[in-house]
């Protein structure tokens, strides 16, 4: 028998996609994935020099759970500099990722009979994330007022709150939609946390890719009522290429990250000492490789965008930020192919995956069920033939 928290977890449909595609790939299939969020840079230079150095210096043991001194000092110079925040390096805890970050934070603040707020579309993790704290997670849609298409609907998550409500997570900018919160949205919902005495958890990890002239804006920032019941997460695998290395990071009040490190403490303990030491060259060594790869990314997500528009069928937001889009597929559902119907976003991702032999995750997994996840993090090259692929997949059904 396993516990009700392994049976009632669904799996992660993006990680569980990653698998097939890797497999359709061994098997000799060209599969152009557009479902991947990750850069597909390699990781800078001097990064990599950085984590070699301390290969050779024998930095290879454990660390303090938090991290080592030098990187929580540079994370605040960081958080300083660029987001307007003041922590201490006692403030600032180191995770394998940001997703460790995100659900360590989770564990801390939630428990059975709590409920946690979360606008939708959302990242597939962040409900399972709850449900294993045993708490329980409060979908709320965010707005689709015209010009304000995925922005919070701070009139509905007021509505949401209850006496149970502990926290609210947000993520800016956002993965799937691409959604960039403005300064004036985070302040009323500021306000309602304060009022209701919520934490929000932020998810930052997209801050620096932004288009359109987008600003981002950390929650903490705004005032010392909101540093104190923010939970700010962030890391470096979207901005600087280090998926892999898993390197994340959350602060907060040190009650808060006290407790954090008390959890990871018997969870991993520390982030790999490597990592650490790369990270550290990430953050305090040069920085034009972001802006190199944001402005890419900037090119391509032109590139779809506009390829997307004048599909048949087809509509889609523009995005903010991160690397995605979401187009809106639902025109096609009831259409056929062969013995093959398109009922919903799962068939339509199945179907180009068989067809046409591109990747991409159903909205359904972000509960965006009328929807898929484009990704724009891969070559100009790989995108325009995904794209064709996708046009000519989409006029076979009738």
């Amino acid at each position: 028998m396993f516990s009700d928290r392994a049976i009632n977890l669904t799996p992660s449909a993006t990680v569980e996609l990653n698998a097939k595609v890797a497999q359709l790939k061994k098997d000799g299939i060209d599969i152009i994935k557009l479902n991947i969020g990750e850069p597909d840079f390699g990781t800078p230079e001097n990064i990599k020099r950085a984590a070699k150095q301390a290969i050779d210096e024998e930095f290879t043991k454990y660390t303090p759970v938090p991290g080592i001194p030098e990187l929580r000092q540079a994370i605040c110079h960081k958080l300083k500099a660029e987001n307007g925040i003041d922590y201490q390096p006692n403030e600032i805890c180191v995770s394998t990722g940001a997703k460790q970050a995100l659900i360590n934070a989770v564990l801390v603040i939630a428990q059975a009979g709590d409920e946690v707020i979360i606008p939708t579309p959302c990242w597939v993790s962040y409900e399972e994330m709850v449900r294993i704290a045993g708490a329980e997670p409060v979908l709320v849609p965010v707005s689709q007022q015209p010009g304000r298409e995925f922005d919070l609907d701070i009139a509905a998550i007021e509505k949401a709150v209850t006496p149970r409500t502990r926290a609210i997570i947000i993520n800016t900018p956002n993965n799937p939609t691409g959604a960039v919160y403005l300064k004036e949205t985070l302040e009323q919902l500021v306000e309602l946390a304060v009022r209701y005495e919520l934490y929000i958890i932020t998810d930052e990890v997209y801050e620096k890719l932004l288009y359109n002239g987008a600003v981002h804006v950390s929650v903490a920032s705004l005032s010392p009522e909101a540093r104190k019941i923010s939970i700010t997460v962030n890391g470096l695998s979207k901005s600087y290429a280090m998926t892999g290395w898993r390197i994340g990071y959350v602060a907060a009040d040190r009650p808060i990250v006290a407790a954090i490190s008390g959890i990871q403490g018997h969870m991993t303990s520390c982030a790999s000492s490597i990592a650490q030491r790369a990270a550290l060259e990430a953050l305090t060594g040069p920085q034009k490789s972001v802006e190199v790869m944001r402005e890419e990314f900037s090119r391509r997500r032109n590139m779809m965008y506009s390829r997307l528009k004048t599909m048949p069928g087809i509509t889609c937001s523009d995005a903010n930020g991160a690397f995605y889009l979401l187009p809106d597929i639902s025109a096609y559902y009831g259409k056929r192919y062969g013995s093959t119907i398109i009922r919903d976003s799962c068939d339509m991702a199945n179907f180009l995956l068989d067809q046409a032999h591109i990747a991409v995750v159903p909205g359904a997994s972000f509960r965006a069920p009328d929807c898929l996840r484009l990704s724009y993090s891969n070559s100009m090259e790989n995108l325009q033939k995904g794209l064709d692929r996708f046009e000519e997949a989409l006029s076979y059904l009738k």
